[in-house]
């Protein structure tokens, strides 16, 4: 009995011990960015890089935020972010529900074997003809580029988890719905929808995350600071001679707190979200 109970006491040590140094290693990045941001430039371009601040200062955060289109800059991932998060939303419950409800069906099947296909390529390698496409239809410098582009690479993910929780739904209530009376259509909206909201809520997460953060595209398809997105805008502050670390690292910092407030948020639906579609039956 004290064996045992030493023993989980060693286990509970070693776990919280490895999920401590987890934490740290994955907060560094983010309180370095911090302690960079909130450091004067000759601090920052020292030899000798410390966590310490001599002499703290929110100049570059005053500089990021009234000198520069840091504010339209997040006005374009926002717009972004939330049109490709709608419409990828809109397309993974219909096919979602399609995929969970008629799996046997074979045009079905061949759509799930080609969503999985498309997980396997990495977007590297649909760049250049994507530009191309886009450049085609004059679609190049504007919202509507990143929008299909950011909805055309979460869409099969989104609608893996749609389904996924679709399948725990069980069949009588869409019965019960048709026995009062209901469609299909009126199902999915009254009864299939309304029971989905963590699941949607965090699939829906996944889509604003995933646009919030790209780079490739967003670097890619828009030159014009107009329609620039917050990620591709950091490289702004680093020039051909000279990189502005101080400003770089302010925005960054600005970047993040918008994913990480909504997450923290909505953190309890994501992660219920996950769950409810983690087992079937």
């Amino acid at each position: 009995m004290l064996n045992s109970k030493k023993q989980t006491r060693i286990n509970h040590i070693v776990t919280y011990f490895s999920l401590a140094l987890f934490s740290i290693y994955c907060l560094f990045p983010f309180v370095w960015m911090v302690i960079s941001a909130l450091k004067p430039k000759a601090e920052i371009r020292t030899a000798n890089p410390t966590f310490y601040i001599k002499n703290a200062t929110f100049e570059n955060f005053i500089k990021v935020l009234f000198d520069t289109g840091f504010v339209g800059f997040m006005k374009n991932s926002l717009v972004v972010s939330v049109f490709s998060t709608l419409i990828s939303l809109v397309i993974a419950i219909f096919a979602g529900y399609a995929l969970s409800r008629y799996s046997r069906q074979q045009y079905v099947k061949v759509t799930h074997i080609g969503m999985l296909v498309s997980q396997m390529v990495p977007g590297v390698l649909l760049l250049v003809p994507l530009y191309l496409i886009m450049q085609k239809f004059k679609l190049l410098d504007s919202y509507y580029s990143l929008i299909l582009a950011y909805t055309t690479f979460v869409i099969p993910l989104c609608t893996f988890m749609m389904s996924s929780f679709f399948d725990t739904i069980p069949y009588s209530l869409e019965e019960a719905a048709e026995v009062d009376g209901c469609g299909k259509l009126k199902t999915i909206f009254t009864i299939i929808i309304p029971v989905s909201i963590p699941s949607i809520i965090s699939t829906g997460l996944y889509a604003f995350i995933s646009a919030w953060n790209e780079f490739m595209f967003g670097y890619t398809f828009i030159s014009v600071d107009k329609f620039k997105t917050i990620t591709p805008a950091i490289m702004l502050y680093r020039g051909a001679n000279i990189t502005d670390w101080g400003g770089l690292m302010a925005t960054s910092v600005l970047a993040v707190l918008p994913v990480t407030v909504i997450f923290l948020f909505l953190q309890k639906y994501y992660m219920s979200g996950l769950l409810s579609g983690s087992v079937k039956g």
